[in-house]
């Protein structure tokens, strides 16, 4: 199979790929054609129907699986695709698992290094809570299963896994540094951060904003399911449930990220650094190091980061 990173200036491509994006638009001269964004486990490309009515060209639509005859070029840095013929492929002709995007890491390993920190957790009414989600079966089939975002970072499937791992292990190194921090509340609160997002996306291939994310929004879902959750835990503390609600209600850190309140102790401006820090790693690797071009080229401006980046030169001897 031609995977999109391994594309190249000039090739000519027949392959079979997923549509991930489809609309129509018009040239400056008024002729119709479509943009197209195709997608594989490996990325994705943006491509074009310069003549939608050509009889090589068949219907397709947004999550179809279509054979394709292309040629690949590159146009301000970036590679896209001039799509000559295009038709749904029937079932059979492909392999689903090539065209969805997985974490680099083994999802038993990310859970069980996960459940790990949740029984490190020394408060019982916490623990519990934790374990509330994280030992049913059927949300750990779906943590392990779901993006942490449409786009910009961990959009690929084991990346809410991945992405509440890391965040988790940031915390953890935090609580070591900073003793004056409650280990307890921060992990439980780095832990259950965005569990919220479970219902703001859908699944895969889909992977987009549901009605309740667009109108609710991960942030606000996961409180919800958190508090909940506590309602079945009598022993929990009142105000250890109202400082975790924070935390989790100020993970985003500024009120123009999102956040229904800024960070007022000390653990949920922690958790906020350390879900900031992630996210924006993970940018900078996925802008970097998942392209085609591993030259020491500048990238050029990435909207999220707000700065032109580049990859760091290799140690030389």
């Amino acid at each position: 199979m031609h995977f999109i990173n391994t594309l190249s200036e000039g090739q000519q491509i027949k392959e079979i790929y997923l549509v991930k994006k489809v609309s129509q638009a018009q040239t400056k001269a008024g002729k119709p054609y479509l943009n197209v964004t195709l997608q594989d486990k490996t990325g994705t490309i943006d491509c074009k129907v310069w003549d939608p009515s050509s009889p090589g060209i068949e219907e397709f639509d947004v999550l179809d699986y279509i054979s394709i005859c292309g040629d690949v070029s590159v146009y301000n840095g970036s590679y896209q695709m001039s799509i000559r013929q295009a038709r749904k492929a029937a079932e059979g002709e492909y392999t689903p698992a090539d065209y969805l995007p997985c974490s680099e890491r083994d999802p038993e390993e990310m859970y069980t290094e996960l459940l790990r920190l949740i029984h490190s957790v020394k408060a019982e009414y916490m623990r519990k809570l934790l374990l509330s989600f994280f030992d049913d079966e059927e949300f750990k089939r779906q943590f392990c299963f779901h993006s942490a975002a449409k786009s910009v970072h961990h959009g690929f499937i084991g990346g809410l896994l991945e992405h509440t791992l890391s965040v988790a292990k940031v915390c953890n190194f935090y609580a070591k540094h900073y003793p004056f921090l409650d280990r307890d509340l921060l992990l439980t609160a780095a832990i259950c951060h965005d569990i919220g997002k479970l219902d703001e996306l859908s699944a895969y291939p889909s992977n987009d904003y549901t009605d309740q994310g667009q109108l609710i929004g991960h942030i606000v879902i996961g409180a919800g399911m958190v508090r909940d959750k506590i309602k079945e835990i009598p022993e929990f503390p009142e105000v250890k449930q109202k400082e975790l609600l924070h935390c989790i209600l100020a993970h985003h850190g500024e009120l123009e990220f999102g956040s229904p309140k800024k960070p007022a102790i000390c653990e949920a401006m922690a958790l906020s650094f350390a879900d900031n820090v992630d996210a924006k790693m993970e940018t900078m690797k996925e802008s970097i190091y998942n392209s085609q071009n591993q030259s020491l080229a500048w990238k050029g401006y990435n909207r999220f980061l707000e700065t032109n980046i580049r990859p760091t030169a290799p140690n030389e001897g």
